[in-house]
Formats: C-alpha cells, structure tokens, sequence
C-alpha cells in the first residue's frame, strides 16, 4: 500500500513533527509513504519513513539532477513543478495532510474530485461549501498522526471497495 503525505515545504515546526510521526507509522505498518519529496512536512515524513526502515518515493517538481531530500528512496522527476500535485495524489491509496498552504489545498481538491480518500492532521477542514451544504466524502478530521494513519488505511480500504 502507498499513502501520499501532503502538506508545506515550509511547514511550522509542529506540523514537521506530526508529519515525521505520521511518516514512522506508516513505516511501522509496511506502507510506503509518497510525497513531493523536497523539504518541510514532505522531508519530515520521508524521515520518520526511514527511522523506521520505510520507503519513500518522492514526485519531484524539476528534471533529473534537480535538489531533493535525502531521505528519498524513489526520486520521479516530472519537470512539471506544482502540476505534479496530481500525481503525487493519485500515487497514493488515500492521503493525509498536515498543515499547508495552496499546494496543499490544490492536492485536496485532486483527491476529492478522483474520490481518493483525504484525511487532515491540523490542515484545511473543507467539510462545507461555500453555499453552506456539506461536502460528501470531504476531509477526514484526525486527532493526532496514529489516528491520521489508522483513518486513511482504512478510508483506503473502503475506498478500494467501491
């Protein structure tokens, strides 16, 4: 199985560590972890992957030679900078973002519209519209990493289902 984790290259610290322990659980559970594979809660999570003996893939914005973190097991150069979102969403069985900013939430809305399950660990909540109607299927709340990787796995699970 393959969980994508999403969230800034320029994380908060406390966003860093819950990607770093979300990244060792799912290495714990024989997931792998795919990711933009540059820096904040995408290194953060490639790391604690690695601490526990996971690997990492990581869909890279530039051309082969282009700088990406070093806890990257599986470099994939796209050359299409923020267009590889999409595929760094559809890589993964379901994600779990932390944190971020626009590319994060451009991630999201890939993962919704394709029905691939989003589960959110202190990032966007997008639970209702704009016109105030719930979103079906939106972002799963999570309450800390183990509950995010409990919540996708499973969501993934479901997903595969149907």
């Amino acid at each position: 199985m393959i969980i994508s984790v999403i969230g800034s290259s320029s994380a908060k610290p406390e966003h860093a560590a819950l990607a770093e322990e979300v990244g060792r659980e799912l290495a714990r559970r024989g997931i792998m972890v795919a990711c933009g594979g540059m820096t904040g809660v995408m290194e953060a999570a490639c790391r604690g992957a690695k601490e526990e003996g996971g690997t990492t893939i990581g869909i890279l914005p530039g051309r082969r030679g282009t700088a990406y973190n070093s806890h990257v097991d599986i470099p994939i150069f796209t050359t299409l900078g923020y267009a590889r979102n999409i595929i760094v969403v559809h890589s993964g069985e379901a994600c779990i973002a932390i944190g971020g900013a626009f590319g994060t939430l451009s991630e999201i809305a890939y993962a919704l519209d394709a029905k691939i399950p989003v589960v959110g660990l202190n990032s966007w909540p997008l639970t209702i519209k704009g016109d105030g109607d719930p979103i079906v299927d939106g972002v799963i709340p999570a309450a800390d990493p183990a509950d995010a990787v409990e919540k996708a796995v499973a969501a993934a699970g479901a997903a595969a289902q149907n």
